[in-house]
Order: C-alpha cells, then sequence, then structure tokens
C-alpha cells in the first residue's frame, strides 16, 4: 500500500479543523502521513493545534514562522511530504471515509498522475447548497475558461510536483495555476464521478472576495499563461462568467 501524504494549510480554522482531521484520519486507507502547516503568524490557535497533533502518530506539525498563505504553505508541506502520492484537503473541508481508496484505485486502474473527484458545497452549518461533477481534463485548453477543479478532491503523484509545477504565490486561484501548469505538460487529470468530498463555502473565506478573485484571475492570465492585455481580459471575462454561473 502506497504512502500518501496529505497536506492540510491551517489559518483560524479552529471551529472546523477537527472534523477535517478525524474524516483524513479514519479514512479506509490507512498508509498515510499527515502534515499541517500552520500559516497564522499571530499562533492564537497554536495550542490547540498542538493538542490534535497528539491524537495520531502519522500527523505532524510544520510552522510559518511568518503568514505566507495557503499556497506557499503547500508548497512547504510538500518539500517535506514522503508519500508517492500527495492530497490536499482546506482546514474547514471533509472527505467520505472511502475517498483515498476509491481514488487510488481509480488512479492506478487508468494509470494517472493526477484525479479529482465529484463534491458537495455545504455552509458553515453543514447544509448542502451545491454540487459539482468531476470532468477528466486533456489539455490546458480545456481548463482555461474555468477553474472546475475541487482543491480538497485532488490527489497528485508527488514525482510531479516540481519546481515548475507547484502553487502560486496568490490569495486566490493558486490552485488554478498549479492545474494549468500540470495540463501544459500534458499530463491528463483525470475525474472521478463519485461524491466524494465536501467543500466548505463560508462569507469571510478569501474565496468569497470578488476583488481579490478578478486581480489573481488576471495574474493566472497574464503573469503565468503569459497571455497579452488583451487575451487576459478575455479569458478573465470567461472566467468571471463562469463563477457565476456555478
Amino acid at each position: 500500500m502506497d504512502l500518501v501524504s496529505i497536506i492540510i494549510p491551517y489559518f483560524r480554522k479552529r471551529e472546523y479543523i477537527r472534523d477535517t482531521l478525524n474524516s483524513v484520519l479514519k479514512q479506509t486507507y490507512k498508509n498515510l502521513e499527515v502534515i499541517i502547516v500552520y500559516d497564522d503568524q499571530e499562533k492564537e490557535d497554536l495550542d490547540y493545534i498542538k493538542k490534535l497533533v497528539k491524537l495520531d502518530k502519522r500527523i505532524s506539525l510544520m510552522i510559518n514562522k511568518r503568514s505566507l498563505g495557503a499556497g506557499i504553505s503547500r508548497n512547504n508541506g510538500i518539500k517535506r511530504c514522503k508519500g508517492k502520492y500527495v492530497s490536499f484537503i482546506d482546514a474547514d473541508d471533509i472527505w467520505k471515509k472511502n475517498k483515498l481508496e476509491l481514488q487510488i484505485k481509480f488512479m492506478k486502474k487508468k494509470n494517472l498522475s493526477i484525479s479529482h473527484t465529484n463534491y458537495e458545497t455545504i455552509d458553515k452549518e453543514n447544509n448542502i447548497i451545491n454540487f459539482k461533477t468531476a470532468r477528466t481534463f486533456s489539455n490546458v485548453n480545456d481548463l482555461l475558461k474555468s477553474c472546475d477543479i475541487g482543491l480538497s478532491s485532488v490527489i497528485v503523484k508527488k514525482e510531479i510536483l516540481k519546481k515548475e509545477c507547484l502553487f502560486a504565490n496568490l490569495k486566490t486561484k493558486e490552485d488554478f495555476v498549479l492545474w494549468l501548469s500540470i495540463l501544459k505538460k500534458n499530463i491528463k487529470i483525470g475525474g472521478l464521478q463519485k461524491n466524494l468530498m465536501r467543500w466548505r463555502k463560508l462569507d469571510n473565506s478569501l474565496s468569497s472576495s470578488v476583488i481579490q478573485k478578478i486581480k489573481d484571475g488576471y495574474c493566472v492570465y497574464n503573469k503565468f499563461m503569459k497571455f497579452n492585455l488583451f487575451k487576459s481580459l478575455f479569458f478573465l471575462f470567461l472566467l468571471s462568467f463562469n463563477s457565476l454561473l456555478k
């Protein structure tokens, strides 16, 4: 059974982190390591997180000296992790108990280096408010108009997470850059059409900031995809429009 490394960036999600961690530790797939990357320089919840780390010997803790953001925190976790596969979950999301088992089997059967799954969107009280279906992406053009991959549903082989394929230093859309970078290398992203994850949408989260999303969306196309001004604005319009439809 191959080792799976699970990386959880943490920033002030005390209300949810225990449920998130329990959903990871109770996986039917047992050969895993969990790396919590503590990213709050104020360290308000650090003692609480240290107590959670003691729950299971498979959990380890990294502490950033200053707040770096979720993307860079995940990159730091990737440097430390030892697994053949790397999986990500945000500190307020939830996995179904057989997520890792079913997804690893799917990847091996299809000979995939990266995959994602269907997921439910829930609110702060665990009410289901939306549902997303995973699609298979074969090239970068398939994903350019809309970031239709749930970060906390992704499993990827560590061997492809190299310098040119890591999370971007952005407040939002940092994962979008990574998926596009992987597709640019002609690595297919497989979609497993099973509902294996619950993504929590909070009103105060960075992902809910429209202005920040617009700034970072433009940066995705102009800085990372190297599109000119007009092409960047065109795809930013499509990205924003598709986001409204979700």
